[in-house]
């Protein structure tokens, strides 16, 4: 069979989103703490009196696809301080007579630029939604060309996941990315947060003088609509979060799920190669696949398999395909793909990657840290790392490894609490290697307002308008369509049906999405 190239990934795409519960080595913030929704307030005066001038964002881009800057206080407890920028953008409603309102929207990260996802959308969405919506986009408070976060990493010092090092090579890069960050960024670093994008997102809405936003969101994007419905539910109209993050594991505990979720994605991929195994050749049995696996892996780490112009030990292979089990077809491409280098057939080598950015990485830390508090003994990441390795044979230690989250400074705010009935959408495959299953449903708890669509043997992170790494599933698309059309929730949960090994891997951005 002809083999696919393998697409590698920079950052897992973690469409990131939500919020920590207190961890050994954590300080629980007092009760007095508990942050407050931001209902009844409105944003500071002087900035909704903003007249954004709108300009082509492009000579390369369709003339209606506009852009503009607004200004936005870094810190909102102090409106008359410092402020920064805010890049937005929009195509207006295709229908005057038609038009509802704004969609705002945001492809996930944390550290995922949203400017030009307006551009996007008009694509993939259909008419009866882009006639009936502005498409908005925003660059994030630190992100792309909304004064932007820059540490001043190497590009070894940008690499995450990291790779497997003796755990004081772990803690020193942890260290040194946090204190760059600091000595670049200052006190800014402190407010570039999940909560004050939110405040950003309202700070717009006042701005383009509407009562109410509607908004889609992927993966991180799930965490930034979420925490908007807590502070703002009184101008959430129709939300609609594809790839669910839990609000309750911001952040990281959500990198931790990774680890168990990906034994059951393996355990399915091999009985699901057993059953093809006329075109892959793994094995007949699911046992007999897994044993093909780890018989690599066990050959690699004696022997490195040359793929390409690289050699892959086995701890690489793991690293490598951790995710890639949830996509079965890709996963089974990728291991016949192995197994031929292996027995020294010719086979393609892995495609060179493009440098991470540095705002790209500098941005993810800033938020994931100034979110929430994380441990600050690396002892516990130490021992948690080693129970993982244990457990997880797959995943290994890297969901638990230590993180510059370590060595940052406290939030300046508790973590955003989740918890409301604000009407929202959810939609969410059941094989996501980044936002799996179980977060959305934590997302479905928190938003006890929402429904949830469910794609059965859905595989890949994100599900519609776009997003998907497969085949659209029309009715899970169709469901968020009517929602933003009509504005009527499905009475009840939904369950729509997918074909395994119909989804594919997609290039990964950001930690969640």
């Amino acid at each position: 069979m002809p083999h696919s190239v393998p697409r590698r990934r920079l950052l897992p795409l973690l469409a990131l989103g939500a919020t920590a519960v207190l961890l050994p080595g954590l300080t629980a913030l007092p009760a007095s703490a508990a942050p407050r929704p931001d209902a009844g307030s409105r944003p500071p005066a002087r900035f909704t009196h903003q007249t954004p001038d709108w300009q082509r964002c492009g000579s390369d881009t369709p003339a209606r696809f506009r852009c503009a800057t607004i200004k936005v206080p870094l810190d909102y407890r102090d409106p008359d301080g410092t402020t920064i920028d805010l890049a937005i953008s929009r195509i207006r409603a295709g229908d005057a007579d038609k038009r509802r309102g704004v969609l705002l929207s945001n492809p996930g990260g944390p550290g995922g630029p949203g400017l030009d996802l307006p551009l996007a959308l008009s694509k993939d969405m259909p008419r009866s939604v882009t006639d009936r919506y502005d498409l908005i986009g925003f660059d994030p408070r630190g992100i792309g060309r909304s004064t932007p976060v820059n540490c001043g990493l190497t590009e070894a010092e940008r690499q995450w996941p990291r790779p497997y090092l003796p755990f004081g090579e772990n803690v020193r890069w942890a260290k040194t990315v946090a204190d760059k960050c600091r000595g670049r960024a200052g006190d800014k670093l402190r407010h570039m947060t999940t909560r004050n994008t939110a405040r950003d997102m309202d700070v717009l809405r006042a701005v383009l003088g509407e009562k109410k936003i509607s908004y889609f969101g992927v993966s991180y994007g799930t965490a930034l609509g979420a925490v908007y419905t807590q502070l703002f539910p009184r101008r959430v109209d129709r939300f609609v979060l594809d790839s669910a993050v839990d609000p309750k594991l911001m952040w990281r505990k959500m990198v931790q799920v990774w680890a168990p979720e990906a034994e059951p994605a393996f355990a399915r991929w091999t009985r699901w190669t057993a059953g093809h195994s006329a075109t892959y050749r793994l094995g007949k049995t699911p046992a007999e696949v897994a044993s093909t696996f780890w018989r690599l892996v066990e050959r690699a780490d004696r022997d490195p398999i040359v793929v390409g112009t690289e050699k892959l030990t086995g701890t690489d292979i793991r690293a490598f395909l951790r995710r890639e089990f949830f996509t079965v077809r890709s996963a089974a491409e990728l291991v016949a793909l192995l197994r031929d280098a292996a027995a020294g057939k010719p086979v393609p080598g892995f495609p060179s990657e493009p440098e991470t950015p540095d705002n790209l990485v500098s941005a993810l830390w800033t938020v994931m840290c100034g979110d929430a508090p994380s441990p600050r003994d690396p002892e516990t990441y130490r021992r948690d790392s080693v129970r993982d390795a244990a457990r997880y044979p797959l995943f290994g230690d890297f969901a638990s490894n230590i993180t510059p989250c370590a060595f940052w400074d406290r939030p300046v705010e508790p973590v955003t609490e989740v918890d409301n009935k604000v009407g929202t959408l959810i939609l969410q495959n059941e094989w996501d290697s980044q936002t799996p299953l179980s977060t959305a449903l934590g997302m479905h708890r928190a938003l006890k307002g929402s429904r949830l669509v469910t794609v059965d043997e859905g595989e890949g992170h994100g599900v519609a308008y776009g997003m998907a790494a497969g085949p659209v599933n029309r009715c899970a698309q169709d469901t968020a369509t009517v929602y933003l059309v009509t504005g009527r929730l499905p009475a009840k949960d939904v369950t729509c049906r997918a074909a395994p090994g119909t989804g594919r891997t997609q290039q990964a951005s950001p930690a969640f999405g």
